[in-house]
C-alpha cells in the first residue's frame, strides 16, 4: 500500500467543475497559482526550475474521491453517447483519481520554506491537491509521430461575442484579462455533451473567479449575456444550467 501526501495545491479561477477546460492548454488565459507547502517550497527544491518553459503537474481529482470508477466512459469528444474503455480516456473517474497536465511556467515566488509557482493553460478545480511537479522535456515529451485516436485534433472553437452589458461589466472589473479568460473558456463550448436542451433560448451559467457568468449559444455562436459578482450564498451547480 502506498500513501501519498500533497506537496501543494492549486489556486485557480474555477471554483466549480462546470466550465473547467477539458484539457490543459486549451485556454492559455486560464492562469493559476501552484502553492508549494513547507518544506517542499524551499529554494533548493526549485533551483533550476526557472530554466524550463513548461511543467508537468501530477494531481488528485479531489472532487471525485467518493465516486466509483467504471470500465467504460462516455467522452465529450464523442458526443457523450458513445462508450469507450476507461483507459482510452482521460476521465476523472479512475481507480486511482490521479491526473497530470502540462502547463506553462509563468513565474516563481519563493520565501522561506514555501513557494508560489504561476502557471498558465491549466485545467484545475480550485483547491486541487498536487502530488508532484516535473519539468516538461520537449525532446522526450513531444512525440511528433504520435496519434490521438478519436481526439486527433483540438476541438473546434466557437466565436464569442459579449452583450453591451457584459462588455461594460468586464471593463469595470479589470483591464481585459477577464474578458479574454471568459472568451477562451466559452470558445471551447463547456456545455455538457449529453445536454438535450441545446437551443438558442437556453441560458447557461458558470462561476469564473468570484463572478457569475451567463451565456447562450445560437447558430454556433456564443453570446455572453451577463457578468456579475456572485451572490454571497450560492448553491453548487449540477449541470451548468442557469436558474
Amino acid at each position: 500500500m502506498y500513501r501519498f501526501h500533497p506537496i501543494g495545491c492549486i489556486h485557480s479561477g474555477f471554483p466549480e467543475k462546470f466550465g473547467i477546460p477539458r484539457q490543459a492548454g486549451l485556454v492559455p488565459e486560464a492562469t493559476a497559482v501552484l502553492e508549494l507547502f513547507a518544506p517542499y517550497g524551499r529554494a533548493e527544491t526549485l533551483a533550476g526550475l526557472e530554466t524550463f518553459s513548461h511543467l508537468w503537474v501530477v494531481f488528485v481529482f479531489h472532487a471525485h474521491l467518493k465516486r466509483s470508477w467504471h470500465p467504460t466512459v462516455r467522452p465529450p469528444r464523442l458526443g457523450g453517447n458513445r462508450r469507450i474503455g476507461l483507459f482510452a480516456s482521460r476521465s476523472a473517474f479512475r481507480p486511482n483519481p490521479i491526473g497530470m497536465s502540462a502547463v506553462r511556467l509563468a513565474g516563481i515566488r519563493q520565501a522561506g520554506n514555501r513557494a508560489e509557482i504561476e502557471i498558465g493553460g491549466g485545467d484545475f478545480l480550485d483547491g486541487t491537491p498536487v502530488l508532484d511537479i516535473k519539468p516538461y522535456l520537449p525532446y522526450a515529451d513531444a512525440i511528433a509521430e504520435a496519434t490521438g485516436g478519436y481526439a486527433a485534433a483540438a476541438p473546434p472553437r466557437l466565436p464569442v461575442a459579449f452583450s453591451p452589458e457584459a462588455e461594460a461589466a468586464c471593463r469595470r472589473i479589470d483591464d481585459g484579462s477577464l474578458k479574454d479568460l471568459i472568451a477562451g473558456v466559452l470558445a471551447n463550448d463547456p456545455r455538457p455533451a449529453y445536454d438535450g436542451k441545446r437551443d438558442a433560448k437556453t441560458v447557461y451559467g458558470m462561476r469564473i473567479r468570484d463572478l457569475d457568468v451567463h451565456w447562450r449559444v445560437s447558430e454556433g455562436r456564443v453570446t455572453v449575456v451577463s457578468v456579475a459578482a456572485f451572490p454571497p450564498v450560492d448553491k453548487p451547480s449540477t449541470n451548468g444550467l442557469a436558474p
